[in-house]
């Protein structure tokens, strides 16, 4: 039997067969627009584009960037994308200019597509890269020297494009979060984005369910949701995060289901909006990204759905556990057990497993995780070994196979010679009355080495104070893990997109800083 023969997993494969299911039924809502699009529709879209994009004269492995926040056009940008071969670059909004223009200059992009609200940085973008021949603009009215998505897909054609794709090309760039500086990048295969379906099995999706993206969709989690939804014909609803208008749509739009990082539901813990929504069909939320503290799992619970789902995973592993409501009854603090086609393992320095119950790094493998980082051979033996991703996360598991993260194999301070795990400290905090987040982080210290420095976010409207807050870590912590320094953090800690700390930047701020 010839490879042709073989069936093939492709992303592009996705959306044409929900087209030919489901063609009427609602496939995606735009916060943005307020625009709907059907699953038929959607397919239409994409493959106009894909056609657009190879009339401009790019070819399969040429390569594209996109800057757009969440709207209607990124699901059909991503699956243009896949039909045509063309390689992506979803690009972080937040980045600068410069930053910007470093990674489109490394991975040879050819094109750009912008969001509107973006055209002064696709200006200051095309100055620094004439190579990048093509503008498209979304929305509004282009200039006259750049291209309009919409009459671009006018002039298009609707047919599927004849593209010989093989689940083994690369599909996109992808960023990872960027917690110690510039981001890295892997390439993404068709498969590695294809094989989504144990996702949406971890949380007990199917068609009745309605699904809020709120993950920005330059990132992996966000595109994960969006492919999630097509593949159980399901609706979606795409928004950028903001806590009154995540409520109403919450409310307008019925929906069932969302993810979250711990800080999004603390903000909509917090909106005035809350008391006056009607969230009963808000079947669960699930939460990823950082460490989910106990208050916002019981507030989250008593004021928004009892329906939480917790996972675990690095964007280069794609989902590696899953904790589901039930789970969550039986290990409390557990991130769950692998998900299907997963393998987890725990790991001493020596690369040998650990007994069970002893705390080690955390290495997994499935069949989402990429191979190497884009162009970073020294990161890439570091990172992906033997056929696995170590993960640089500390962690255990129990005799039923439930995991626990137990911190960062880089985020340990090593004080007068003993280890602290950040993460123990930080939850020991975060169950102090008025906290309502923290970091711990290990600044520079002449007798210590390094002093476990706590810096700490109080809730609204409460005063935090260290003696009383420092009594009751002593109360609950190893002397040498009680923060012998405490500061005051009155605005947002710096958090990635994906809810990871970046402690680094807390670093620089605070060293030197008295107590």
């Amino acid at each position: 039997m010839s490879d042709r023969a073989l069936g093939r997993m492709l992303v592009g494969n996705i959306i044409a067969t929900a087209a030919g299911r489901y063609p009427h039924r609602q496939a995606f809502l735009c916060g943005v627009t307020g625009r709907r699009l059907t699953f038929g529709q959607t397919n239409e879209r994409s493959n106009r584009l894909a056609h657009g994009l190879m009339g401009l004269g790019l070819v399969k492995g040429d390569v594209a960037a996109f800057l757009c926040t969440n709207r209607i056009e990124i699901p059909e940008i991503y699956f243009a994308l896949a039909k045509s071969g063309i390689v992506g670059i979803p690009l972080n909004y937040r980045l600068a200019d410069s930053e910007i223009v470093e990674l489109m200059r490394a991975m040879g992009a050819r094109a750009l597509l912008y969001e509107e609200r973006f055209a002064d940085r696709a200006l200051n973008i095309k100055a620094e890269l004439p190579g990048v021949a093509d503008l498209v603009q979304i929305g509004g009215h282009a200039p006259d020297s750049d291209l309009d998505y919409e009459a671009l897909l006018a002039r298009s054609s609707s047919h599927e494009p004849e593209v010989e794709i093989d689940e083994a090309d690369p599909y996109y760039f992808n960023l990872t979060s960027g917690t110690t500086g510039l981001p890295k990048s892997y390439l993404l295969t068709h498969f590695n984005n294809a094989s989504i379906v144990p996702f949406g099995l971890a949380f007990d999706m199917t068609g009745r369910d309605v699904v809020m993206t709120v993950f920005p969709m330059f990132g992996r989690v966000g595109v994960a949701w969006m492919i999630t939804s097509v593949v159980f014909g399901i609706a979606n609803v795409l928004v950028n995060f903001e806590p009154a208008t995540v409520l109403r749509f919450i409310q307008s739009e019925r929906v069932t289901i969302m993810n979250l990082v711990p800080t999004m539901a603390a903000m909509l813990l917090a909106c005035d909006e809350l008391p006056n929504t009607d969230l009963t069909s808000l079947r669960a939320i699930v939460f990823a990204g950082s460490m989910l503290p106990a208050p916002v799992r019981e507030q989250t619970a008593a004021k928004l759905t009892r329906g939480i789902y917790e996972y675990y995973g690095m964007q280069e592993t794609g989902v590696l556990a899953y904790s589901t409501p039930e789970d969550r009854q039986l290990r409390p603090d557990s991130v769950g057990r692998p998900t299907l086609f997963a393998e987890v393992r725990i790991v001493g320095p020596d690369g040998r497993g650990v007994p069970v119950g002893e705390t080690g790094e955390i290495i997994g493998r499935s069949p989402s995780t990429v191979t190497a980082y884009f162009q970073s051979p020294a990161r890439s033996a570091d990172t992906f070994r033997n056929g696995w991703v170590h993960t640089g996360d500390l962690g255990s598991l129990d005799a039923e196979g439930f995991l626990f993260i137990r911190g960062r194999v880089k985020d340990m301070i090593i004080t007068g010679g003993q280890n602290v795990h950040s993460a123990e400290v930080e939850a020991a905090l975060l169950s102090f009355p008025g906290v309502a987040d923290c970091a711990v982080i290990g600044l520079p210290d002449e007798l210590w080495g390094e002093s476990v420095t706590a810096i700490v976010v109080p809730s609204p409207n409460a005063a935090v104070d260290f003696e009383s807050l420092r009594q009751f870590c002593r109360e609950r912590l190893a002397g040498f893990k009680t923060p012998k320094h405490f500061h005051l953090h009155l605005a947002a800690l710096p958090r990635t997109p994906t809810g990871k700390l970046q402690k680094y930047l807390l670093v620089e701020q605070y060293r030197g800083c008295d107590s």
